[in-house]
């Protein structure tokens, strides 16, 4: 018998198909793609997809009862089934929480659950800290603050010491001399003209440096998809984009700067303790910064939110809330 008195994991709810899909314009020449599914007057959830520049799947309908909540998927600009395709034109962290309050009113939602893991996470705590009325509760999973020290963390001195195989294949793309800076050195790649030639093999190999350390075991599936053409160039030039900008962030403590905002805003973190993306110092930061949330270490798990015991949590999450 598990700690929590469980004799079994919970497993993903059965598949199910949208009741809607649209391309909504949101400006700047984008149409963002937006699904709901489940119960449409159920309790409302956002999932808020990682990367940026993740997309989302329909397998991630399936963290959520269907006949309680109303599930909305949406695809950040640039990826998934947006529009355009792996555009950095007016793509800022700015512009996609006026993009999810865009979805908010279109749909005729007054406040929301927001479900998010990775940037997922970061992008979900920034909107509930600009509109904190709006947000019914949070679930997030495997925390990224956007903080130098976790940039710093995957892309410089930290990761690659678990992963040495995987991360002496991403930084050999590069010259040495540019290696102090990899973030810096694979932006230049995926979105300099010069670089048009060989961008498609650089956003490959970014993308399979996050796809071989998302797992607690390696998982042959997750890599291979991490190097489909068309997921790559997207995941790889919005991530770098976002990144070598530090986010849009203003300063680089701003979501803990920012938590108080977040008071009396139910949430529950979830956390791999063996998370080699994001690492557990940051959820343990946020769970300091906001005393009144739930922090669930996982002692088995890594990053994705398809590890076994990280699914378990985040499903009884979503059926407690």
């Amino acid at each position: 018998m598990r700690a929590d008195g469980t004799t079994s994991l919970r497993t993903l709810y059965p598949s199910l198909q949208p009741f809607r899909k649209e391309w909504l314009p949101v400006g700047d020449g984008y149409k963002i793609y937006v699904e709901q599914s489940g119960n449409p007057n159920g309790l409302p959830v956002l999932f808020v997809h990682g990367g940026p520049g993740g997309g989302t799947s329909p397998i991630q309908r399936r963290f959520f009862n269907p006949s309680k909540y109303r599930i909305i998927l949406f695809d950040q600009r640039g990826c998934g089934q947006s529009k355009p395709h792996a555009s950095l034109e007016n793509n800022t962290t700015h512009h996609l929480i006026a993009d999810m309050e865009r979805i908010r009113t279109h749909i005729g939602v007054e406040r929301w659950m927001l479900f998010g893991g990775s940037w997922g996470s970061t992008l979900s705590l920034l909107y509930a800290q600009a509109h904190p009325n709006r947000v019914h509760s949070l679930v997030l999973r495997g925390i990224f603050l956007m903080r130098q020290r976790e940039l710093d963390w995957f892309y410089k001195d930290g990761t690659g010491r678990i992963f040495p195989e995987a991360w002496s294949r991403f930084v050999g793309m590069v010259p040495e001399a540019e290696r102090d800076d990899i973030v810096a050195a694979y932006y230049l790649r995926l979105t300099d003209p010069a670089f048009e030639d060989t961008r498609l093999r650089f956003a490959k190999e970014w993308s399979l440096w996050e796809g071989s350390t998302v797992t607690l075991v390696p998982d042959e599936e997750q890599r291979a998809h991490s190097v489909d053409p068309v997921f790559a160039l997207a995941f790889a030039r919005i991530e770098a984009h976002y990144f070598h900008h530090k986010g849009f962030l203003e300063t680089d403590n701003q979501i803990l700067r920012d938590a108080g905002k977040l008071i009396g805003i139910p949430t529950t973190i979830i956390q791999g303790r063996y998370d080699s993306i994001c690492p557990p110092s940051a959820a343990w930061d946020l769970s300091k910064a906001m005393p009144w949330a739930k922090l669930k270490m996982v002692p088995v798990a890594g990053h994705s939110a398809f590890e076994p015991a990280i699914q378990h949590e985040l499903i009884c999450a979503t059926d407690a809330a």
